[in-house]
């Protein structure tokens, strides 16, 4: 036999502990299944059209022609 079978204070406090960390993992994991990534309330503003051109325009998706004709198609809209 390995001593007298008695695990010790040290031995209940580890197992308490690691009970503990069990169940908030749990409870943390169905926790995280029900969450949704929208907040119920107002809806998110809209991008503004003009910025994502110029967005698409300075990174490249685009070039100097199609994107003073799509500026001037979205201008009366503003």
């Amino acid at each position: 036999m390995w001593g007298s079978g008695a695990v010790g204070w040290a031995g209940w406090m580890v197992m308490a502990l690691t009970m503990i960390g069990f169940w908030a993992l749990v409870a943390f994991g169905i926790a995280a299944l029900f969450r949704t990534g929208h907040r119920t309330g107002t809806p998110p503003p809209l991008a503004d059209p003009l910025r994502v051109l110029d967005d698409r325009f300075a990174r490249g998706e685009i070039d100097a022609d199609e994107y003073q004709a799509r500026r001037r198609a979205l201008r009366p809209y503003r």
